[in-house]
């Protein structure tokens, strides 16, 4: 499989926006000053066929081919009909890729536009991608092709995991969630009508890009079926591949076709295909999220024996049930001796058991010993932790005590912390700290389990 060059759209040291405007409803201007506000360390061009007048402070053009300069990429946002004018004037400029934001081609019926972009990114070799879509955003290299303002979306912090998604609504909604919950990404690529740069040759990047520990993709159709398995036979045994497939029902195709052009196809055939090569599947976007902060952690179970640490009784009573009725997982039976330890250090009113409830007046002493006492037990697998902070003895201390602890256990490790306001201040305390914390007994456990299978396809790879 020839594989295409993308490092110059995901690291461009030079910059092109054609199509930048001083009009702040216009997208050219968006993207213009998203790249200042990152405040993207490379060289910025600004291109406007009707002003060379400098916009935001950025030297303007009327043409890239006026740029003396060699560029890396060039970002186009103008109506549809000048595109293919525009992308072979950066062909003639050796612009070494191109990002095409502007709808108005395929998923509006017009194929035809959007054949000449492929002829074209073909006759010049630059790969491209689009149209239709969002682009690229990277907080390290401070790359930001998004057209939607910061104060609308907030962007994620530097972190390890990257998104592809062929819808740019889904995609710019879980960034915002993303932003929200804490953890980090490393890349957002939305690849909208995939004409040219498609899942494959983003797929084919990402599994050798070292920056990148998880792939979550929500994608609508596969183009290349063959050359998508060639490279999902490979990927998955050196990271973890989440995946939503949208286009289930006969509905979801009609309108996944109306959105992208994608041809979604037959979601059986493609359910066993992210099977067979171990790709973890997401039912609905929650599920990304849930399972990217798992895979995130990169510890791995050996086995599916949960031990549940708890300050409210009925709670841990809820995740015993999840546990319960989940296949891969059981409830460990903690060992003889570390009941005895426990005994010791737990005041009367803690039964020592599986769930360990250690009463609502719990605090992070308590916790610490609890969590380091239990994890140090061979018949435990993983730890599922829950921090009601609803009750006296939950603060602040005991957030930065489970931080604390995470590294210091061989073992997977997650929160359970329902609530509002203070727990929610206290879940993105633990989240930046790379410690991944739900918000429902179903969701902690699911990821478990998800965890447990990735693991285990690891082991017979």
């Amino acid at each position: 499989m020839k594989k295409m060059n993308l490092k110059p759209m995901l690291k461009p040291e030079s910059v092109a926006i054609i199509g930048a405007s001083r009009d702040p409803d216009k997208v050219g201007h968006v993207i213009l000053q998203n790249y200042i506000n990152a405040g993207y360390p490379g060289r910025l061009y600004a291109v406007n066929v009707k002003s060379e007048e400098d916009i935001l402070g950025v030297k303007t053009f009327k043409s890239v081919l006026d740029i003396k300069d060699k560029i890396d990429l060039a970002v186009i946002s103008i109506p549809a009909q000048f595109v293919p004018a525009a992308l072979e004037e950066c062909g003639k400029a050796h612009v070494k890729t191109a990002i095409v934001v502007s709808g108005g081609f395929s998923e509006v019926g017009e194929t035809e536009l959007q054949e000449k972009l492929v002829e074209i990114a073909e006759k010049y070799g630059m790969p491209t991608l689009g149209p239709n879509c969002l682009g690229v955003m990277d907080p390290r290299s401070r790359i930001d092709t998004l057209f939607l303002p910061t104060y609308k979306l907030s962007r994620p912090a530097v972190g390890g995991v990257s998104f592809v998604c062929q819808s740019g609504a889904v995609g710019s909604t879980v960034l915002d969630l993303i932003s929200g919950e804490g953890f980090g990404l490393s890349k957002f690529i939305s690849y909208g009508n995939a004409a040219h740069v498609d899942e494959v040759d983003l797929l084919n990047y990402l599994m050798e890009d070292e920056e990148t520990k998880v792939i979550i993709m929500y994608i609508e159709g596969i183009k290349r079926g063959h050359e998508f398995v060639e490279v999902a036979r490979k990927i998955t045994k050196k990271k973890p591949v989440i995946v939503l497939k949208a286009g289930r029902t006969s509905a979801g195709m009609s309108a996944a076709h109306s959105h992208t052009a994608a041809l979604a196809g037959n979601y059986e055939a493609h359910e066993a295909v992210f099977r067979q090569f171990g790709f973890t599947i997401a039912e609905d976007l929650s599920e990304l999220l849930y399972f990217a902060k798992i895979l995130d952690s990169e510890k791995y179970p050996h086995g599916g024996r949960v031990a549940i640490i708890t300050n409210g009784g009925g709670t841990g009573v809820l995740c015993a049930d999840a546990i319960g009725s989940n296949p891969d997982l059981t409830l460990a039976e903690l060992s003889d001796s570390v009941k005895r330890d426990l005994r010791k250090s737990m005041p009367p009113l803690v039964n020592i058991r599986n769930p360990l409830d250690l009463a609502g007046d719990a605090e992070e002493v308590r916790y610490g010993k609890a969590l380091e006492t239990v994890g140090n037990d061979e018949n435990v697998d993983m730890l599922l932790v829950i921090i009601l902070f609803q009750t006296p003895g939950a603060d602040s201390r005991v957030a930065a005590k489970m931080v604390n602890m995470k590294d210091r256990l061989g073992k997977p490790l997650i929160v359970l912390s329902i609530g509002a306001d203070y727990t929610r201040m206290h879940r993105i305390m633990m989240e930046s700290a790379g410690l991944p914390v739900y918000d429902s007994p179903a969701s902690a456990v699911k990821s478990l389990a998800e965890l447990l299978k990735y693991a285990r396809y690891k082991e017979r790879k």
